[in-house]
Protein backbone atom coordinates (compact mmCIF):
# COMPACT_ATOMS: atom_id res chain seq x y z
CA UNK A 1 0.00 0.00 0.00
CA UNK A 2 1.44 3.73 -0.60
CA UNK A 3 0.43 6.56 1.17
CA UNK A 4 -1.81 9.37 -0.27
CA UNK A 5 0.47 12.20 -1.86
CA UNK A 6 -0.01 16.26 -1.38
CA UNK A 7 -0.31 16.88 -5.17
CA UNK A 8 -1.85 15.18 -8.20
CA UNK A 9 1.88 15.18 -9.93
CA UNK A 10 2.73 13.00 -6.46
CA UNK A 11 -0.15 10.74 -7.00
CA UNK A 12 0.69 10.09 -10.78
CA UNK A 13 4.43 9.26 -9.96
CA UNK A 14 2.96 6.72 -7.32
CA UNK A 15 0.71 5.20 -9.61
CA UNK A 16 3.33 4.79 -12.09
CA UNK A 17 5.80 3.06 -9.67
CA UNK A 18 2.72 0.92 -8.50
CA UNK A 19 2.21 0.05 -12.17
CA UNK A 20 6.23 -0.74 -12.75
CA UNK A 21 6.15 -2.86 -9.43
CA UNK A 22 3.26 -4.95 -10.49
CA UNK A 23 4.86 -5.09 -13.96
CA UNK A 24 8.07 -5.98 -12.53
CA UNK A 25 5.68 -9.07 -10.87
CA UNK A 26 4.30 -10.08 -13.51
CA UNK A 27 7.63 -10.54 -15.24
CA UNK A 28 8.84 -12.86 -12.19
CA UNK A 29 5.64 -14.76 -12.75
CA UNK A 30 3.82 -13.62 -9.15
CA UNK A 31 1.32 -11.70 -10.34
CA UNK A 32 -1.26 -13.85 -11.93
CA UNK A 33 -3.55 -16.13 -10.58
CA UNK A 34 -1.65 -18.56 -13.35
CA UNK A 35 1.73 -17.93 -12.60
CA UNK A 36 3.02 -18.14 -9.16
CA UNK A 37 0.81 -17.28 -6.31
CA UNK A 38 0.33 -13.17 -5.05
CA UNK A 39 2.14 -12.39 -2.08
CA UNK A 40 0.03 -9.80 -0.65
CA UNK A 41 -2.86 -7.89 -2.20
CA UNK A 42 -2.42 -5.84 -5.30
CA UNK A 43 -3.55 -1.96 -5.23
CA UNK A 44 -4.18 -0.30 -8.24
CA UNK A 45 -6.24 3.37 -7.04
CA UNK A 46 -7.52 4.74 -9.94
CA UNK A 47 -9.72 7.98 -8.73
CA UNK A 48 -8.20 9.53 -5.53
CA UNK A 49 -10.05 12.94 -5.01
CA UNK A 50 -8.25 16.35 -4.74
CA UNK A 51 -9.01 16.55 -0.96
CA UNK A 52 -8.07 14.06 1.42
CA UNK A 53 -8.80 15.31 4.93
CA UNK A 54 -8.19 11.78 6.53
CA UNK A 55 -7.61 8.48 5.18
CA UNK A 56 -8.78 4.94 6.73
CA UNK A 57 -6.64 3.65 9.77
CA UNK A 58 -7.04 0.01 11.44
CA UNK A 59 -10.11 0.18 13.57
CA UNK A 60 -11.75 2.67 11.70
CA UNK A 61 -15.33 2.13 10.97
CA UNK A 62 -16.03 2.48 6.83
CA UNK A 63 -18.64 2.32 4.81
CA UNK A 64 -18.53 1.28 1.17
CA UNK A 65 -20.11 0.18 -2.23
CA UNK A 66 -17.51 -2.87 -3.90
CA UNK A 67 -18.07 -5.32 -7.12
CA UNK A 68 -16.53 -8.73 -6.71
CA UNK A 69 -15.41 -10.65 -9.78
CA UNK A 70 -13.18 -13.51 -10.59
CA UNK A 71 -10.54 -13.18 -13.17
CA UNK A 72 -12.63 -13.80 -16.13
CA UNK A 73 -14.93 -10.78 -15.10
CA UNK A 74 -17.59 -12.93 -13.75
CA UNK A 75 -19.42 -11.47 -11.21
CA UNK A 76 -19.52 -13.55 -7.77
CA UNK A 77 -20.84 -10.31 -5.57
CA UNK A 78 -22.13 -6.96 -5.43
CA UNK A 79 -23.55 -4.42 -2.89
CA UNK A 80 -25.07 -2.07 -5.44
CA UNK A 81 -26.79 -5.28 -6.47
CA UNK A 82 -28.50 -5.71 -2.84
CA UNK A 83 -28.56 -1.94 -2.79
CA UNK A 84 -26.90 -1.86 0.50
CA UNK A 85 -23.45 -0.18 1.46
CA UNK A 86 -21.01 -2.40 3.26
CA UNK A 87 -20.78 -1.09 6.67
CA UNK A 88 -17.72 -2.50 9.08
CA UNK A 89 -14.71 -1.99 11.08
CA UNK A 90 -11.73 -2.51 9.19
CA UNK A 91 -8.25 -3.98 10.73
CA UNK A 92 -10.21 -5.97 13.65
CA UNK A 93 -10.68 -9.14 11.63
CA UNK A 94 -14.43 -9.04 10.31
CA UNK A 95 -12.87 -8.87 6.75
CA UNK A 96 -11.11 -11.27 4.85
CA UNK A 97 -7.84 -10.12 5.31
CA UNK A 98 -6.99 -9.04 1.78
CA UNK A 99 -10.22 -6.19 2.24
CA UNK A 100 -8.76 -5.17 5.16
CA UNK A 101 -5.47 -4.48 3.67
CA UNK A 102 -6.70 -3.28 0.48
CA UNK A 103 -9.19 -0.70 2.32
CA UNK A 104 -6.12 0.87 4.42
CA UNK A 105 -4.69 4.63 3.75
CA UNK A 106 -8.18 4.65 1.72
CA UNK A 107 -9.96 8.45 0.84
CA UNK A 108 -13.52 9.70 0.59
CA UNK A 109 -14.47 8.75 -2.95
CA UNK A 110 -11.74 6.85 -3.41
CA UNK A 111 -11.93 4.33 -6.03
CA UNK A 112 -9.57 1.24 -6.08
CA UNK A 113 -9.23 -1.89 -8.18
CA UNK A 114 -8.11 -4.36 -5.49
CA UNK A 115 -6.73 -8.38 -6.52
CA UNK A 116 -6.57 -10.31 -3.38
CA UNK A 117 -4.89 -13.65 -3.52
CA UNK A 118 -6.52 -16.96 -2.60
CA UNK A 119 -4.74 -17.16 1.25
CA UNK A 120 -6.16 -13.36 2.14
CA UNK A 121 -9.19 -14.43 0.43
CA UNK A 122 -11.22 -17.57 1.36
CA UNK A 123 -8.10 -20.01 0.78
CA UNK A 124 -7.89 -23.27 -0.29
CA UNK A 125 -11.87 -23.91 1.25
CA UNK A 126 -13.47 -20.88 -0.62
CA UNK A 127 -17.08 -20.09 -0.27
CA UNK A 128 -19.30 -22.98 -0.34
CA UNK A 129 -22.13 -22.19 -3.71
CA UNK A 130 -20.10 -19.14 -4.48
CA UNK A 131 -16.86 -18.84 -4.28
CA UNK A 132 -14.43 -22.20 -5.31
CA UNK A 133 -11.36 -22.86 -3.63
CA UNK A 134 -8.39 -20.84 -4.79
CA UNK A 135 -9.84 -18.31 -5.90
CA UNK A 136 -7.97 -14.99 -6.60
CA UNK A 137 -10.48 -11.92 -6.34
CA UNK A 138 -10.89 -8.95 -8.00
CA UNK A 139 -12.92 -5.84 -6.28
CA UNK A 140 -13.93 -2.18 -7.14
CA UNK A 141 -14.37 -0.06 -4.29
CA UNK A 142 -15.58 3.32 -3.76
CA UNK A 143 -15.12 4.19 -0.35
CA UNK A 144 -18.14 6.72 0.67
CA UNK A 145 -17.50 7.07 4.60
CA UNK A 146 -15.14 6.52 7.68
CA UNK A 147 -15.49 7.38 11.48
CA UNK A 148 -13.84 6.36 14.43
CA UNK A 149 -14.68 6.09 18.06
CA UNK A 150 -12.56 8.31 19.29
CA UNK A 151 -14.01 11.09 16.56
CA UNK A 152 -14.99 14.52 18.11
CA UNK A 153 -17.32 17.13 16.02
CA UNK A 154 -14.87 18.91 13.40
CA UNK A 155 -15.90 22.27 13.07
CA UNK A 156 -14.35 24.60 10.73
CA UNK A 157 -15.21 28.63 10.27
CA UNK A 158 -15.46 29.43 6.72
CA UNK A 159 -16.72 32.88 7.27
CA UNK A 160 -16.59 35.04 10.48
CA UNK A 161 -18.52 38.33 10.55
CA UNK A 162 -16.24 41.34 11.90
CA UNK A 163 -18.63 42.87 14.23
CA UNK A 164 -20.06 39.36 16.78
CA UNK A 165 -22.47 40.89 19.47
CA UNK A 166 -22.84 37.58 20.93
CA UNK A 167 -22.03 34.08 20.23
CA UNK A 168 -24.41 30.76 20.70
CA UNK A 169 -24.45 29.66 24.09
CA UNK A 170 -26.89 26.38 25.30
CA UNK A 171 -29.99 27.75 26.07
CA UNK A 172 -30.20 30.32 23.18
CA UNK A 173 -32.85 30.37 20.50
CA UNK A 174 -31.13 30.76 17.09
CA UNK A 175 -32.58 30.50 13.58
CA UNK A 176 -29.71 29.17 10.91
CA UNK A 177 -29.98 28.32 7.12
CA UNK A 178 -27.67 24.43 5.94
CA UNK A 179 -27.32 21.93 3.63
CA UNK A 180 -26.84 18.72 4.83
CA UNK A 181 -24.56 15.91 2.81
CA UNK A 182 -23.14 12.55 3.80
CA UNK A 183 -19.26 12.59 3.67
CA UNK A 184 -18.87 11.84 0.10
CA UNK A 185 -21.16 14.55 -0.62
CA UNK A 186 -24.33 13.13 -0.85
CA UNK A 187 -27.17 16.02 -0.65
CA UNK A 188 -29.64 14.55 2.20
CA UNK A 189 -31.28 18.30 3.35
CA UNK A 190 -31.29 21.70 2.83
CA UNK A 191 -33.12 24.60 4.99
CA UNK A 192 -32.68 26.43 1.33
CA UNK A 193 -35.33 24.17 0.02
CA UNK A 194 -38.26 25.20 2.28
CA UNK A 195 -37.28 28.82 1.62
CA UNK A 196 -37.04 29.12 5.63
CA UNK A 197 -34.61 28.85 8.44
CA UNK A 198 -34.38 26.40 10.70
CA UNK A 199 -35.03 27.65 14.16
CA UNK A 200 -34.32 25.63 17.60
CA UNK A 201 -33.35 25.69 21.01
CA UNK A 202 -30.03 25.13 21.53
CA UNK A 203 -28.49 22.35 24.37
CA UNK A 204 -32.03 20.80 25.48
CA UNK A 205 -32.62 17.68 23.10
CA UNK A 206 -34.07 19.24 19.92
CA UNK A 207 -31.11 18.93 17.80
CA UNK A 208 -29.14 15.45 17.71
CA UNK A 209 -26.16 16.14 19.92
CA UNK A 210 -23.38 16.73 17.25
CA UNK A 211 -25.27 19.66 16.12
CA UNK A 212 -25.81 20.92 19.23
CA UNK A 213 -21.92 21.08 19.97
CA UNK A 214 -21.12 22.29 17.08
CA UNK A 215 -23.34 25.46 16.58
CA UNK A 216 -21.76 26.51 19.81
CA UNK A 217 -19.77 29.83 19.78
CA UNK A 218 -21.03 30.76 16.81
CA UNK A 219 -21.74 34.24 15.46
CA UNK A 220 -24.49 35.87 13.64
CA UNK A 221 -23.65 35.79 9.90
CA UNK A 222 -21.16 32.98 10.37
CA UNK A 223 -21.02 30.12 8.36
CA UNK A 224 -19.56 26.98 9.04
CA UNK A 225 -18.66 23.88 7.99
CA UNK A 226 -19.51 21.14 10.54
CA UNK A 227 -18.59 17.18 10.18
CA UNK A 228 -20.55 15.04 12.91
CA UNK A 229 -19.98 11.14 13.26
CA UNK A 230 -22.54 9.09 13.20
CA UNK A 231 -23.10 8.14 17.29
CA UNK A 232 -23.46 11.96 17.76
CA UNK A 233 -25.45 11.83 14.90
CA UNK A 234 -28.78 9.54 13.67
CA UNK A 235 -26.12 5.94 14.68
CA UNK A 236 -26.89 2.65 13.64
CA UNK A 237 -30.68 3.45 12.59
CA UNK A 238 -29.98 6.22 10.25
CA UNK A 239 -32.62 8.27 9.31
CA UNK A 240 -35.53 7.10 6.94
CA UNK A 241 -34.65 6.99 3.34
CA UNK A 242 -32.09 9.61 3.45
CA UNK A 243 -29.51 9.37 6.08
CA UNK A 244 -28.64 5.88 5.55
CA UNK A 245 -27.05 3.85 9.10
CA UNK A 246 -23.79 4.35 10.44
CA UNK A 247 -23.61 8.05 8.31
CA UNK A 248 -21.43 10.85 8.86
CA UNK A 249 -23.01 13.87 8.27
CA UNK A 250 -21.25 17.25 6.99
CA UNK A 251 -23.29 20.63 7.65
CA UNK A 252 -22.68 23.97 6.03
CA UNK A 253 -24.09 26.23 8.35
CA UNK A 254 -25.04 30.00 8.09
CA UNK A 255 -26.14 31.43 11.35
CA UNK A 256 -29.04 33.97 10.97
CA UNK A 257 -29.22 35.10 14.25
CA UNK A 258 -29.42 34.31 18.22
CA UNK A 259 -31.57 35.32 21.53
CA UNK A 260 -32.43 33.57 24.62
CA UNK A 261 -36.18 33.82 26.38
CA UNK A 262 -34.14 35.95 28.79
CA UNK A 263 -32.79 38.80 26.81
CA UNK A 264 -33.86 42.19 27.57
CA UNK A 265 -33.40 45.07 24.94
CA UNK A 266 -29.31 45.94 24.46
CA UNK A 267 -28.48 49.46 23.62
CA UNK A 268 -25.28 50.31 21.53
CA UNK A 269 -24.61 54.24 21.98
CA UNK A 270 -22.89 54.87 18.75
CA UNK A 271 -23.07 58.75 19.23
CA UNK A 272 -24.61 61.63 21.64
CA UNK A 273 -24.49 65.38 20.83
CA UNK A 274 -22.70 67.81 23.22
CA UNK A 275 -25.02 69.31 26.11
CA UNK A 276 -27.60 67.12 26.38
CA UNK A 277 -29.61 68.15 29.01
CA UNK A 278 -32.59 66.08 28.91
CA UNK A 279 -33.46 62.88 28.23
CA UNK A 280 -36.37 61.04 26.87
CA UNK A 281 -39.51 59.47 28.74
CA UNK A 282 -42.56 57.85 29.04
CA UNK A 283 -44.87 60.25 27.60
CA UNK A 284 -42.96 62.01 24.97
CA UNK A 285 -43.31 62.19 21.62
CA UNK A 286 -40.30 61.33 19.26
CA UNK A 287 -39.40 62.11 15.87
CA UNK A 288 -36.70 59.64 14.95
CA UNK A 289 -35.04 57.91 11.55
CA UNK A 290 -34.00 54.35 11.75
CA UNK A 291 -32.83 51.51 9.32
CA UNK A 292 -34.27 48.31 10.59
CA UNK A 293 -32.29 44.88 10.09
CA UNK A 294 -32.43 41.42 10.81
CA UNK A 295 -29.42 40.16 12.47
CA UNK A 296 -27.56 38.75 9.65
CA UNK A 297 -27.45 41.95 8.17
CA UNK A 298 -31.10 41.87 5.86
CA UNK A 299 -32.75 45.16 5.93
CA UNK A 300 -36.26 45.22 6.19
CA UNK A 301 -37.66 48.68 7.07
CA UNK A 302 -36.22 52.02 6.76
CA UNK A 303 -37.86 55.34 7.10
CA UNK A 304 -34.98 57.27 4.99
CA UNK A 305 -36.82 55.36 1.81
CA UNK A 306 -39.80 56.96 2.98
CA UNK A 307 -38.43 60.12 2.98
CA UNK A 308 -39.84 61.03 6.43
CA UNK A 309 -39.03 60.16 10.25
CA UNK A 310 -41.26 58.11 12.07
CA UNK A 311 -43.11 59.90 15.44
CA UNK A 312 -44.87 58.27 18.02
CA UNK A 313 -45.10 58.68 21.74
CA UNK A 314 -42.36 56.42 23.41
CA UNK A 315 -43.52 54.28 26.26
CA UNK A 316 -46.87 54.10 25.74
CA UNK A 317 -47.31 51.00 23.67
CA UNK A 318 -48.14 52.72 20.25
CA UNK A 319 -44.63 50.62 19.20
CA UNK A 320 -43.16 47.64 20.13
CA UNK A 321 -42.14 47.09 23.42
CA UNK A 322 -38.54 46.77 22.46
CA UNK A 323 -38.37 49.85 20.83
CA UNK A 324 -40.64 51.76 23.83
CA UNK A 325 -37.64 50.32 25.82
CA UNK A 326 -34.89 51.32 23.58
CA UNK A 327 -35.98 54.87 23.14
CA UNK A 328 -36.13 55.92 26.63
CA UNK A 329 -32.95 57.79 27.93
CA UNK A 330 -32.03 59.26 24.38
CA UNK A 331 -30.56 62.40 23.73
CA UNK A 332 -31.99 64.81 20.73
CA UNK A 333 -29.57 64.12 17.72
CA UNK A 334 -28.55 61.00 19.64
CA UNK A 335 -27.44 57.77 17.45
CA UNK A 336 -27.81 54.54 19.36
CA UNK A 337 -28.29 50.79 17.87
CA UNK A 338 -30.93 48.89 19.79
CA UNK A 339 -31.34 45.26 19.45
CA UNK A 340 -34.88 43.45 20.31
CA UNK A 341 -35.33 39.76 20.85
CA UNK A 342 -38.55 38.38 19.00
CA UNK A 343 -40.73 38.18 22.22
CA UNK A 344 -40.48 41.95 22.68
CA UNK A 345 -40.49 42.68 19.14
CA UNK A 346 -43.41 40.56 16.83
CA UNK A 347 -42.63 37.11 18.55
CA UNK A 348 -42.87 33.88 17.27
CA UNK A 349 -44.92 34.59 14.08
CA UNK A 350 -42.85 37.29 12.99
CA UNK A 351 -45.05 39.91 11.02
CA UNK A 352 -45.50 40.77 6.72
CA UNK A 353 -42.85 39.00 4.48
CA UNK A 354 -40.15 40.48 5.55
CA UNK A 355 -39.72 39.80 9.31
CA UNK A 356 -39.38 36.13 10.22
CA UNK A 357 -40.81 34.58 13.08
CA UNK A 358 -38.85 34.36 16.08
CA UNK A 359 -36.38 37.25 14.66
CA UNK A 360 -34.00 39.06 16.71
CA UNK A 361 -34.77 42.73 14.61
CA UNK A 362 -32.03 46.29 14.94
CA UNK A 363 -32.88 49.32 14.99
CA UNK A 364 -30.16 51.74 13.90
CA UNK A 365 -32.08 55.16 15.21
CA UNK A 366 -31.16 58.86 14.85
CA UNK A 367 -33.63 60.85 17.41
CA UNK A 368 -34.29 64.05 15.50
CA UNK A 369 -36.27 65.51 17.93
CA UNK A 370 -39.03 65.07 21.08
CA UNK A 371 -41.31 66.79 23.23
CA UNK A 372 -44.09 66.36 25.75
CA UNK A 373 -47.26 67.96 25.34
CA UNK A 374 -46.85 69.69 28.23
CA UNK A 375 -43.84 71.43 27.48
CA UNK A 376 -43.19 75.18 27.55
CA UNK A 377 -41.18 77.50 25.54
CA UNK A 378 -38.03 77.08 26.65
CA UNK A 379 -36.10 80.33 26.42
CA UNK A 380 -32.18 81.21 26.48
CA UNK A 381 -30.91 84.47 26.12
CA UNK A 382 -27.41 84.18 24.36
CA UNK A 383 -26.63 88.28 24.48
CA UNK A 384 -28.17 91.26 26.04
CA UNK A 385 -27.40 94.95 25.17
CA UNK A 386 -24.60 96.66 27.74
CA UNK A 387 -26.67 99.97 28.35
CA UNK A 388 -29.41 99.33 30.64
CA UNK A 389 -32.83 98.39 29.57
CA UNK A 390 -35.81 100.15 31.24
CA UNK A 391 -38.43 98.36 29.08
CA UNK A 392 -38.69 95.04 27.33
CA UNK A 393 -41.48 94.14 24.76
CA UNK A 394 -45.06 93.07 25.71
CA UNK A 395 -48.38 92.36 24.46
CA UNK A 396 -49.77 94.39 22.01
CA UNK A 397 -46.03 96.17 21.51
CA UNK A 398 -45.26 96.57 17.89
CA UNK A 399 -41.51 94.84 17.05
CA UNK A 400 -39.00 94.36 14.47
CA UNK A 401 -36.69 91.31 14.97
CA UNK A 402 -34.84 89.15 13.19
CA UNK A 403 -34.81 85.30 13.05
CA UNK A 404 -33.06 81.76 12.06
CA UNK A 405 -35.66 78.68 12.20
CA UNK A 406 -34.00 75.42 12.09
CA UNK A 407 -35.44 71.70 12.97
CA UNK A 408 -33.66 70.44 15.71
CA UNK A 409 -30.91 68.69 13.83
CA UNK A 410 -30.05 71.43 11.96
CA UNK A 411 -31.55 71.75 9.10
CA UNK A 412 -32.43 75.42 8.17
CA UNK A 413 -36.12 76.51 7.50
CA UNK A 414 -36.78 79.72 7.03
CA UNK A 415 -34.68 82.87 7.87
CA UNK A 416 -35.30 86.60 8.13
CA UNK A 417 -31.64 88.23 6.65
CA UNK A 418 -32.93 86.37 3.10
CA UNK A 419 -34.77 89.56 2.91
CA UNK A 420 -34.06 93.52 2.84
CA UNK A 421 -36.23 93.86 6.33
CA UNK A 422 -36.50 92.50 9.85
CA UNK A 423 -39.46 90.95 10.41
CA UNK A 424 -42.52 92.52 11.90
CA UNK A 425 -45.17 91.80 14.30
CA UNK A 426 -47.73 93.00 16.89
CA UNK A 427 -47.02 90.93 20.00
CA UNK A 428 -50.84 89.10 20.62
CA UNK A 429 -52.24 89.95 17.18
CA UNK A 430 -51.67 85.97 16.27
CA UNK A 431 -49.85 87.17 13.63
CA UNK A 432 -46.96 84.57 14.92
CA UNK A 433 -46.47 81.25 16.05
CA UNK A 434 -48.06 81.25 19.52
CA UNK A 435 -44.11 79.42 20.94
CA UNK A 436 -42.60 82.64 18.62
CA UNK A 437 -44.78 85.28 20.04
CA UNK A 438 -44.07 83.84 24.00
CA UNK A 439 -40.73 83.60 23.18
CA UNK A 440 -40.03 87.40 21.83
CA UNK A 441 -42.13 88.74 25.02
CA UNK A 442 -39.62 90.55 27.48
CA UNK A 443 -37.28 91.22 25.41
CA UNK A 444 -34.70 94.74 25.68
CA UNK A 445 -34.05 95.91 22.38
CA UNK A 446 -30.58 94.75 21.19
CA UNK A 447 -31.13 91.47 22.84
CA UNK A 448 -30.75 87.74 21.31
CA UNK A 449 -32.50 84.91 22.65
CA UNK A 450 -32.55 81.06 21.86
CA UNK A 451 -35.98 79.89 21.30
CA UNK A 452 -37.45 76.12 21.36
CA UNK A 453 -40.88 75.67 20.25
CA UNK A 454 -42.44 72.28 20.67
CA UNK A 455 -44.97 71.64 18.18
CA UNK A 456 -47.82 72.14 20.16
CA UNK A 457 -46.75 75.93 19.86
CA UNK A 458 -45.94 75.85 16.28
CA UNK A 459 -47.37 74.24 13.58
CA UNK A 460 -48.36 71.05 15.01
CA UNK A 461 -48.89 67.81 14.07
CA UNK A 462 -49.98 68.82 10.56
CA UNK A 463 -46.58 71.00 9.92
CA UNK A 464 -46.75 73.81 7.43
CA UNK A 465 -45.10 74.51 4.32
CA UNK A 466 -41.20 73.00 4.71
CA UNK A 467 -42.23 72.54 8.10
CA UNK A 468 -42.46 68.52 9.16
CA UNK A 469 -45.53 67.91 11.06
CA UNK A 470 -44.44 67.78 15.05
CA UNK A 471 -41.35 69.37 14.67
CA UNK A 472 -39.87 71.10 17.39
CA UNK A 473 -38.40 74.76 15.89
CA UNK A 474 -35.19 76.27 17.22
CA UNK A 475 -35.08 79.77 16.77
CA UNK A 476 -32.71 82.37 17.18
CA UNK A 477 -34.43 85.78 17.38
CA UNK A 478 -32.68 89.68 18.00
CA UNK A 479 -35.04 91.92 18.70
CA UNK A 480 -34.11 94.83 16.63
CA UNK A 481 -37.21 97.34 17.88
CA UNK A 482 -39.99 98.00 20.01
CA UNK A 483 -43.22 100.34 20.32
CA UNK A 484 -45.78 100.42 22.52
CA UNK A 485 -49.29 98.89 20.96
CA UNK A 486 -52.76 100.01 21.44
CA UNK A 487 -55.14 98.46 23.62
CA UNK A 488 -57.87 95.95 21.28
CA UNK A 489 -59.91 96.99 19.11
CA UNK A 490 -58.37 100.57 18.89
CA UNK A 491 -56.78 102.23 15.76
CA UNK A 492 -55.80 105.41 17.26
CA UNK A 493 -54.98 106.79 20.88
CA UNK A 494 -54.66 109.95 22.25
CA UNK A 495 -51.56 111.03 24.74
CA UNK A 496 -53.67 112.91 27.22
CA UNK A 497 -57.69 113.66 26.93
CA UNK A 498 -59.06 114.67 23.27
CA UNK A 499 -59.90 118.28 22.61
CA UNK A 500 -63.70 118.92 24.52
CA UNK A 501 -64.43 120.17 20.85
CA UNK A 502 -63.04 117.49 19.05
CA UNK A 503 -66.07 117.71 15.97
CA UNK A 504 -65.68 121.44 15.83
CA UNK A 505 -61.53 120.97 15.21
CA UNK A 506 -61.93 118.22 12.33
CA UNK A 507 -64.34 120.58 10.41
CA UNK A 508 -62.12 122.20 9.71
CA UNK A 509 -64.52 124.68 6.66
CA UNK A 510 -67.08 124.76 9.28
CA UNK A 511 -69.44 123.12 7.08
CA UNK A 512 -71.44 120.87 9.59
CA UNK A 513 -69.97 118.00 8.12
CA UNK A 514 -66.53 116.31 7.92
CA UNK A 515 -65.26 114.54 4.26
CA UNK A 516 -62.61 112.13 4.54
CA UNK A 517 -59.74 114.79 3.37
CA UNK A 518 -60.37 116.91 6.67
CA UNK A 519 -60.55 113.73 8.45
CA UNK A 520 -57.30 112.52 7.64
CA UNK A 521 -55.47 115.94 7.57
CA UNK A 522 -56.92 116.30 11.29
CA UNK A 523 -55.85 113.28 11.94
CA UNK A 524 -52.39 113.21 10.96
CA UNK A 525 -51.85 116.64 12.31
CA UNK A 526 -52.13 115.26 15.66
CA UNK A 527 -49.87 112.49 14.98
CA UNK A 528 -47.03 115.01 13.95
CA UNK A 529 -47.86 117.39 16.69
CA UNK A 530 -47.25 114.40 19.56
CA UNK A 531 -50.78 114.46 20.62
CA UNK A 532 -51.70 110.52 19.66
CA UNK A 533 -50.95 107.77 17.84
CA UNK A 534 -51.88 105.25 15.06
CA UNK A 535 -51.58 101.33 15.45
CA UNK A 536 -47.71 100.39 14.61
CA UNK A 537 -47.17 98.24 12.21
CA UNK A 538 -49.92 99.32 10.05
CA UNK A 539 -49.82 101.69 6.72
CA UNK A 540 -51.41 105.24 8.36
CA UNK A 541 -53.44 105.84 5.10
CA UNK A 542 -55.24 102.52 5.43
CA UNK A 543 -55.39 103.00 9.34
CA UNK A 544 -57.26 106.35 8.88
CA UNK A 545 -59.66 105.33 6.22
CA UNK A 546 -60.30 102.58 8.51
CA UNK A 547 -61.18 104.96 11.26
CA UNK A 548 -63.29 106.94 9.17
CA UNK A 549 -65.39 103.81 7.90
CA UNK A 550 -65.98 103.24 11.77
CA UNK A 551 -66.93 106.82 12.08
CA UNK A 552 -69.24 107.37 8.87
CA UNK A 553 -71.78 105.13 10.39
CA UNK A 554 -74.12 105.78 7.25
CA UNK A 555 -71.87 104.78 4.60
CA UNK A 556 -72.62 108.31 3.22
CA UNK A 557 -69.09 109.43 2.68
CA UNK A 558 -69.43 112.45 5.41
CA UNK A 559 -69.09 112.22 9.62
CA UNK A 560 -71.71 114.37 11.21
CA UNK A 561 -71.57 115.42 14.61
CA UNK A 562 -73.91 112.91 15.94
CA UNK A 563 -71.95 109.82 13.83
CA UNK A 564 -68.50 111.12 15.69
CA UNK A 565 -67.94 109.35 18.96
CA UNK A 566 -65.02 108.56 20.94
CA UNK A 567 -64.25 104.38 20.89
CA UNK A 568 -64.21 104.53 24.73
CA UNK A 569 -67.78 106.14 24.34
CA UNK A 570 -68.80 103.56 22.36
CA UNK A 571 -67.33 100.90 24.65
CA UNK A 572 -69.38 102.58 27.10
CA UNK A 573 -72.56 102.80 25.66
CA UNK A 574 -72.53 99.35 24.67
CA UNK A 575 -71.98 98.18 28.21
CA UNK A 576 -75.31 99.99 29.07
CA UNK A 577 -77.01 97.71 25.86
CA UNK A 578 -75.41 95.08 27.37
CA UNK A 579 -77.02 95.61 30.52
Amino acid sequence: MFPTGSSSHTLRRLSLLLWLLQALERGLGRASPAGAPLEDVVIERYHIPRLCPREVQMGDFVRYHYNGTFEDGKKFDSSYDRKTLVAIVVGVGRLITGMDRGLMGMCVNERRRLIVPPHLGYGSIGLAGLIPPDSTLYFDVVLLDVWNKADKVQVSILLRPPHCPRMVQNGDFVRYHYNGTLLDGTSFDSSYSRDGTYDTYIGSGWLIKGMDQGLLGMCPGERRKIIIPPFLAYGEKGYGTVIPPQASLVFHVLLIDVHNPKDTVQLETLEVPPGCVRRAAAGDFMRYHYNGSLMDGTLFDSSYSRNHTYNTYVGQGYIIPGMDQGLQGACIGERRRITVPPHLAYGENGTGDKIPGSAVLIFDVHVIDFHNPEDPVEIKTLSRPSEACNETSKLGDFIRYHYNCSLLDGTRLFSSHDYEAPQEATLGANKVIEGLDRGLQGMCVGERRQLIVPPHLAHGESGARGVPGSAVLLFEVELVSREDGLPSGYLFVWHDDPPSSLFEDMDLNKDGEIPPEEFASFIKAQVSEGKGRLMPGQDPERTISDMFQNQDRNRDGRITAEELKLKSDEDQERVHEEL
